[in-house]
């Protein structure tokens, strides 16, 4: 059975996850702390943590790095739920490895199918293999590195995703419900700007290769061959 740690201090709301969360099979771990999910994540290697960014003593953003820093643990996707919607925040969470991002007031039907979406894309493989190389950007699959001039970038593990599914479809435009379908695996009805947050630090991650990966603008998002820009 899946487990998925829940991590907020609002116990009505955390209550009402596990309910949900339990009648949609997954088996519930809770903490109302960060202490308590740090505790938690050294006894038992959960499949996913649901992670809230307020918490009463030790930040949702200083637990999701210690799950990111530690060997055992960074595999694990993470979702950060908070009540905050400021982009520098959902920013912030995804700089430090998070792989989805959910902000208060929200649907619990549209969480679980959110959680179910990360879990597919955490064990999923790219269906198209992209080339090895673009330009400055060379990409190394089975290792999971990205190098950019010669230097390694690191990337989450979503970031990596788009950047290989861009390079995948070279020169091809990718709108924006699209990319959320292939690589998030998440219905184009849900509503998010995951899409335009994550391109934007992929963007700044890709230094002098940034500019080859052109905005369509009203469309979506391509990366291109440098031979082919003008």
């Amino acid at each position: 059975m899946t487990s998925v740690l829940l991590v907020d201090d609002e116990r009505d709301l955390l209550s009402l996850l596990d309910f949900n969360l339990r009648a949609s099979g997954f088996e519930t771990l809770l903490a109302t702390t960060g202490e308590q999910a740090l505790s938690h994540l050294r006894r038992r290697v959960p499949d996913l943590v649901l992670l809230d960014v307020m918490l009463p003593d030790v930040s949702g953003t200083e637990v999701c790095r210690q799950i990111k820093s530690d060997p055992r643990t960074r595999h694990v996707p993470v979702v950060m739920l908070t009540a905050k919607g400021d982009e520098v925040d959902r920013v912030v969470g995804f700089e430090l490895g998070a792989d989805d991002y959910v902000t208060k007031p929200f649907s619990v039907r549209e969480l679980v199918l959110r959680l179910k979406a990360v879990l597919r894309r955490a064990g999923a493989r790219p269906s198209e293999r992209p080339p090895e190389s673009v330009g400055p950007i060379r990409v190394d699959v089975e290792s999971h590195r990205v190098y950019v001039d010669g230097a390694e970038v690191v990337l989450t593990p979503l970031e990596f995703k788009l950047l290989t599914t861009l390079m995948s479809r070279l020169g091809r435009v990718q709108s924006r419900d699209q990319l959320l379908e292939d690589v998030w695996e998440m219905s184009a009805e849900v509503e998010t700007r995951t899409v335009d947050t994550h391109v934007k630090r992929l963007r700044e991650k890709l230094g002098s290769g940034r500019d080859l990966l052109e905005t369509v603008r009203g469309i979506g998002y391509r990366l291109v061959d440098p031979s082919e820009k003008r």
